[in-house]
């Protein structure tokens, strides 16, 4: 069964620094493309970042570049996103997501089947 697991998200002030952690289960992540998308309250999902396995390819949002770095563990199966310097405007429920994909990764939810619950992330002022 494939499964991916996010944990990590937290309560922190403006200025601040969190890692997401995404446990990938039941596949390889070197096989796939995985990203990190975001969606908060009465807004549409968004990429945040991907990483390929097959290319090590990154992309980040607009938004997030410069302040995020998306990274991977192979030996545990983990991708990991490095948050700082966070802003209110990052207050989201942050999920990660696998699509098996032959290039470059993508930041377009719609090209990811495999989802994960979410994890929440609240940035105060």
């Amino acid at each position: 069964e494939v499964r991916l697991v996010e944990s990590g998200g937290d309560f922190v002030q403006a200025g601040g620094s969190l890692r997401l952690s995404c446990a990938a289960s039941g596949f390889t992540s070197r096989d796939l493309s995985l990203g990190w998308f975001r969606q908060a309250l009465g807004k549409e999902r968004e990429g945040v970042s991907c990483l390929s396995g097959v290319n090590g390819d990154s992309k980040y949002g607009d938004s997030v570049k410069g302040r995020f770095t998306v990274f991977k563990d192979n030996a545990e199966n983990k991708l990991f996103l490095h948050m700082t310097d966070l802003k209110p405007e990052d207050t989201a429920v942050y999920y990660c997501a696998a699509a098996f994909v032959s290039g470059s990764c993508s930041l377009s939810p719609d090209r990811y089947p495999v989802w994960g619950l979410g994890t929440l992330v609240t940035v105060s002022s």
